[in-house]
């Protein structure tokens, strides 16, 4: 079992940048694929980055980066260059290494990119 807690969002303008953070309990972190997805106003929740397979979405990629701090049991989205289009309630994710499906989600932390 691994809980996840995200922080880092709120408001900024077109151009700017966020960086997002999701905390993990339990000490077996390592054996966690984690990622991010996210889901705006009246959209489908969408695939943004896998720090397993170095995955991104291809609206975000040259312009989010994720990494990940195993000593801190943390999870990181570098988010830059962002646009209105980025406004989104961001979720942390992980799933277990060698598996494909996401069993674990965050609460979510809102993300508003002003223009």
């Amino acid at each position: 079992q691994v809980q996840l807690v995200e922080s880092g969002g709120g408001l900024v303008q077109a151009g700017g940048s966020l960086r997002l953070s999701c905390a993990a309990s339990g000490r077996t972190f390592s054996s966690y694929s984690m990622g991010w997805f996210r889901q705006a106003p009246g959209k489908e929740r969408e695939f943004v980055a896998d720090s397993g397979s170095i995955a991104y979405a291809d609206s975000v990629k040259g312009r989010f980066t994720i990494s990940r701090d195993n000593g801190k049991n943390t999870v990181y989205l570098q988010m830059n260059s962002l646009k209105p289009e980025d406004t989104a309630v961001y979720y942390c994710v992980a799933r277990v290494v060698g598996t494909t499906k996401y069993g674990y989600w965050g609460q979510g932390t809102q993300v508003t990119v002003s223009s």
